[in-house]
């Protein structure tokens, strides 16, 4: 069984005055019934062929013996012809009709219903009979399956007794190739199978072969075969011209005035056209019963040719109207039948009795051939999906776009990443991070005997003695995670401490501010003026880097992380003596702030080393402003979280700092690394309300956590966290970028319906074998993502392509099962 098809099998042979009939089908049922054969049968059938041939007497495109005068007298052979028509086709309805075969004519359409299969558009019955003579009757015009209201159509195919061969499966190539053979034309006129023959050219390469005048006759074999055996193989074969039936040799076929070639001559070359993907030959010519049989024997797919002698315009009308359908792209089956109903419908007037000449053989084991479409149109509607792929597309679609699905499958993703980094060992080799952040915690809270009416907001003092001990241990950058936006009490001392750290020790202060709307929120200018200290936005996508966007300046809007690690960089060895430094100025006008000085200078003068460039110079790729519009971060670098934290930034309790144990850093660390002070986890934290910078731990750090539970973790993970990570992965010039879900997603479609269309070419290879291929691929695409992240610093999305590749899998088994 087929797609669409439900296949039996008749075999017919008739032994003395009775006819077996044995219908077979699916796992080996078969029923057999014996019918007495009508001698009448025979007699109608010959004085038929007697009046076909009269009526058709001239242009013939066979040897037919003479038959006497048929001039004299004035017969009226049409009338004739419809007459013995009409007689052989009621004797032959008859016979099928009898009481003997109602079981097997019922069966035919109980077991299609019986398997549930009303939508089946084409029954398939294929029929061998014995002997020959049995073949020649119009088996096709036998109407099964009228009587008992069939759901669907039912074509009877032919096929040999007997078949050796095996067929191959059909090559794939840029054009479908044609080899058409114009015969022996003597008595006839090819010019109307010329015409209709280039109609293929567009949609096919066709090569023609026909004798010339003064060929020699076995030159013109030889140029035959070579031809038949072409490297390049081809798809069709085509015979026009005279031909016959021979018992022994196969048939015959008149290549030339007197030469001829037998079958069994050209049984070699026809074999190795085969192997190179030869399907389909018609031979539209006279009594083909033998070269069908010949040919279907030798394991061609399928073979078209006219039981009976048939007249030249016929042959014609019988062509044009075939290749017409062709060229359309129905099957050589479906394209028969319609060019038979064209002859008998059309043209039962002219051409009386032509639709029941022409036959098709079909090797069982092939499917239909059919001209497939090579133009683009074509090939792009074969990659459009069907129905149920396009719902599974755009469900994959619609998630791949909703943020909470994307913010769900990037923490798992990480989370896979940092085991995979655990597990092969690939972790940072510097373990010096460049980053100390200084958590205000419960702890440090006690320490410092601060009433906890005093934590929102911070009490400033603690913040100022913070910065006097990183002044006096010499910290060069200092950043805090703390927005000061509005008047305290303690702000005189704080803003002495900042102040000392600007005058003695030239501190690169970077300040918190945040942005709402229109509005902006930053440290107020008692407590430090923008022309002498740094002020950035801690305001950015929950896990992700937060860089400039494209075509914007940091004098404009700078973001927390970003103005640390720029701050750190342009501090670094060498520096540059004219590079802006923060001292306290007079001035207050805007052109005066010193974060527009810094970038002012950075835009005028060659930055003073490798990481100062980079960062001036990086931004958000131009494709993430614009797809912020519907709310997605396209190419937004991530925070990756699958590097261990202590590689990422060093923690010291700020009671540590203040106290100067062991775990306090020196003066020589300091050189090297930014500090960050934040809230180190207690409840009040945050800017927005109470809690608001503690965040639920991230998968991958919670698995890095596990592996190192001797050191005193937050219970939550903290803003300062994120800032610290993000400047880790800023001064170490690796961003991951994220490749986009749906951008997966529409390659994964596209390799699944690639997968989908290959495999359904190539219906030999058992499903499970591409099951296997794809189970390993879809790993090893897995295992090169995650070392692509390493290695490349790319994200590549496994979860919506694997099930997208997962979903044309299923779709492939469905179809196939």
């Amino acid at each position: 069984m087929t797609p669409n098809r439900f296949v039996f099998y008749l075999k017919v042979q008739r032994v003395e005055q009775a006819c077996l009939f044995e219908l077979s089908w699916g796992r080996g049922q078969q029923i057999g019934v014996t019918v007495p054969y009508p001698e009448t049968l025979t007699t109608l059938y010959q004085e038929w062929s007697t009046v076909y041939l009269s009526f058709y007497k001239q242009a013939l495109r066979g040897r037919v013996s003479q038959m006497g005068n048929l001039n004299t007298p004035p017969i009226d052979w049409h009338a004739k012809l419809v007459q013995a028509e009409a007689k052989l086709l009621y004797e032959f309805h008859q016979w099928l009709r009898r009481g003997e075969l109602f079981e097997l004519r019922s069966r035919i359409v109980q077991v299609v219903r019986d398997q549930g299969m009303k939508d089946i558009p084409i029954i398939e019955i294929f029929l061998t009979c014995n002997p020959l003579e049995l073949a020649r009757l119009p088996w096709e015009a036998w109407e099964i399956g009228t009587e008992f209201a069939a759901p669907s159509q039912i074509h009877i195919l032919r096929t040999p007794l007997t078949i050796q061969g095996t067929t191959v499966t059909p090559r794939r190539r840029r054009r479908a190739r044609v080899l058409v053979i114009w015969g022996d034309d003597t008595g006839l006129d090819f010019k109307a199978d010329q015409e209709a023959v280039r109609s293929l050219t567009g949609i096919a390469e066709v090569v023609f072969v026909s004798w010339q005048p003064g060929q020699d006759g076995n030159a013109l074999k030889t140029e035959i075969v070579k031809q038949i055996t072409d490297e390049r193989g081809w798809d069709i074969l085509f015979f026009t011209g005279h031909s016959n039936e021979t018992i022994l040799t196969g048939g015959e076929f008149a290549i030339a005035p007197g030469v001829s070639v037998n079958f069994s001559e050209i049984a070699t070359p026809v074999k190795i056209a085969k192997e190179r993907g030869l399907q389909f030959a018609l031979f539209n010519s006279c009594n083909g019963l033998s070269l069908a049989n010949s040919l279907i024997d030798l394991g061609l797919s399928q073979v078209a040719v006219m039981r009976e002698p048939i007249h030249n315009q016929v042959a014609q009308e019988f062509l044009v109207q075939f290749l017409q359908r062709l060229a359309q792209f129905h099957d050589v089956q479906e394209s028969l039948r319609e060019a038979c109903q064209y002859l008998k419908l059309e043209k039962h007037l002219t051409y009386p009795s032509a639709y029941l000449v022409p036959s098709l053989f079909r090797h069982p084991d092939a499917p239909p051939f059919c001209l497939e479409p090579r133009g683009w149109k074509q090939q792009v509607k074969g990659w459009l999906p069907t129905k149920l792929e396009a719902i599974a597309l755009l469900v994959l679609m619609f998630l791949s776009l909703r943020p909470g699905v994307q913010d769900f499958l990037l923490e798992r993703r990480v989370w896979m990443q940092s085991v995979y980094r655990n597990i092969t060992a690939q972790t940072p080799t510097d373990k010096s991070p460049p980053v100390l952040l200084v958590h205000i915690d419960r702890d440090s809270l006690i320490h410092a005997n601060i009433d906890a009416r005093r934590i929102n907001p911070i009490d400033r003092t603690y913040l100022a003695r913070l910065i006097d001990q990183l002044t006096a241990l010499d910290a060069k950058v200092i950043g805090l995670d703390y927005l000061l936006d509005s008047p305290t009490d303690e702000d005189e001392v704080l803003a002495q401490s900042i102040q000392h750290a600007i005058d003695k020790k030239q501190t690169w202060l970077v300040f918190a501010a945040v942005k709402t709307g229109n509005e902006e929120l930053g440290i107020i200018d008692s407590l430090a003026h923008p022309n002498w200290s740094l002020e950035a936005y801690i305001n950015a996508p929950l896990w992700y880097a937060k860089l400039l966007p494209a075509h914007t300046s940091c004098a404009d809007s700078c973001s927390f992380a970003y103005l640390l690690a720029l701050a750190r960089a342009a501090n670094q060895t060498p520096i540059d003596p004219n590079l802006p430094q923060p001292q306290r100025l007079t001035e207050t006008d805007s052109s005066a702030i010193f974060r527009t000085r810094l970038v002012s200078y950075l835009d005028q003068n060659p930055a003073p080393n490798p990481l100062t460039a980079f960062l001036h110079e990086l931004r958000l790729p131009s494709i993430t402003n614009p797809s912020r519009n519907f709310q997605q971060l396209w190419l937004y670098p991530i925070i990756d979280f699958s590097i261990p934290p202590d590689y990422a930034y060093q923690t010291i309790a700020a009671w540590e700092l203040l106290e100067n144990t062991n775990n306090a850093p020196t003066p020589e660390q300091l050189k090297q690394q930014v500090v960050l002070i934040a809230a180190g986890g207690y409840d009040q934290a945050g800017v927005t309300d109470g809690g608001s910078d503690n965040f639920p731990i991230p998968l991958a750090v919670d698995y890095w956590r596990s592996q190192n539970p001797q050191l005193n973790y937050p219970p939550v993970f903290t803003g300062g966290e994120a800032h610290a990570y993000t400047m880790h992965h800023l001064l170490s010039q690796r961003l991951v970028i994220p490749i986009p879900d749906l951008w997966m997603v529409g390659m994964a479609a596209f390799l699944g319906k690639g997968m989908v269309l290959i495999i359904s070419e190539r219906r030999q290879i058992k499903i499970w074998h591409w099951l296997v291929l794809l189970t390993s691929a879809t790993a090893i695409y897995g295992l090169i993502g995650l070392q692509v992240y390493i290695s490349a610093a790319l994200l590549v999305p496994l979860f919506l392509p694997s099930v997208t590749i997962g979903i044309y899998a299923l779709y492939i088994v469905a179809r196939r099962y």
